[in-house]
């Protein structure tokens, strides 16, 4: 194929779109699926079973689809790694493949942005429109949800899920799961408030933010009850309220499964 650099390795068996173009000094394995007008700059590597999803660009040093860093697991045939549409893959990011606890797959949504030196570890579902930015790191079987925004030097813990918008600041430590439009900062995360200025740029309206803010208040900041009571109160008083009531389901999953959740100070 005309698009494919002379000095890259692509082995046989590789599916590669016609419009996809391959760089120098790239490798490509036997099992990757390279989609429509993907771009692997230049010193690209790409193993095992790798899916890249049309659009996606590749910047020169990433290497995506290596075994897990997860001791006994760290060569299996069947491992994989998808990666959908759309995607800004910069320098010397790396994505690992699953591992048999999570079917072997690793999934990355479609139009996000990995930030030079980001890491996905394996296991992992990562949402659409996700920003990781310089040098954050995501440990084993984490959830990110949609539009989440991870700042330069963050590391979440293994099994962590960040809720959809949600905001890490950076240099911050995640070991317990993040509501929905959280903002987690310090070196051992705290839950600081809501992404308001997230939620205003996707379009929400003024209205909805403040109930959704009052709730938070209530939920996380109030004086009466328990934390429980005070949740199952705020079930009923904004039952009408889509996003309320994504936080309230999104801490219930957390609390049945006795997992720890972020809470303010």
């Amino acid at each position: 194929m005309s698009n494919i650099h002379p000095s890259a390795v692509v082995e046989d068996g590789a599916q590669i779109a016609a419009s996809a173009k391959i760089g120098p000094l790239c490798y490509v394995s036997s099992r990757a699926k390279i989609g429509e007008n993907v771009q692997l700059i230049a010193h690209v590597t790409i193993l095992g079973d790798t899916t890249i999803g049309e659009g996606t660009i590749v910047f020169p040093g990433a290497v995506l689809g290596a075994g897990p860093q997860d001791h006994g697991n760290e060569f299996k045939e069947e491992a994989k790694l998808i990666i959908g549409k759309r995607n800004i893959i910069r320098e010397n990011v790396t994505m690992h493949a699953g591992t048999p606890k999570e079917h072997f797959t690793t999934t990355v949504g479609d139009d996000g942005m990995f930030m030079i030196n980001s890491h996905v570890a394996h296991d992992c579902v990562v949402g659409n429109n996700v920003i990781m930015t310089n040098n954050a790191v995501i440990g084993g079987h984490v959830r990110i949800g949609d539009g989440a925004i991870l700042g330069g030097n963050c590391a979440v813990h293994q099994f962590v899920r960040i809720g959809r918008k949600a905001m890490i600041g950076g240099m911050t430590g995640v070991d317990r799961d993040v509501i929905p439009f959280g903002i987690v900062t310090c070196d051992r995360g705290k839950l600081r408030g809501l992404n308001v200025i997230g939620l205003k740029r996707s379009g929400i309206d003024e209205k909805v933010v403040k109930s959704i803010s009052h709730a938070y208040m209530y939920i996380f900041k109030g004086k009466e009850d328990n934390f429980e009571t005070r949740l199952q109160k705020a079930k009923e008083k904004y039952k009408d309220n889509e996003m309320v009531m994504e936080q309230i389901a999104f801490i219930e999953e957390a609390l049945s499964g006795r997992r720890k959740i972020m809470v303010s100070d």
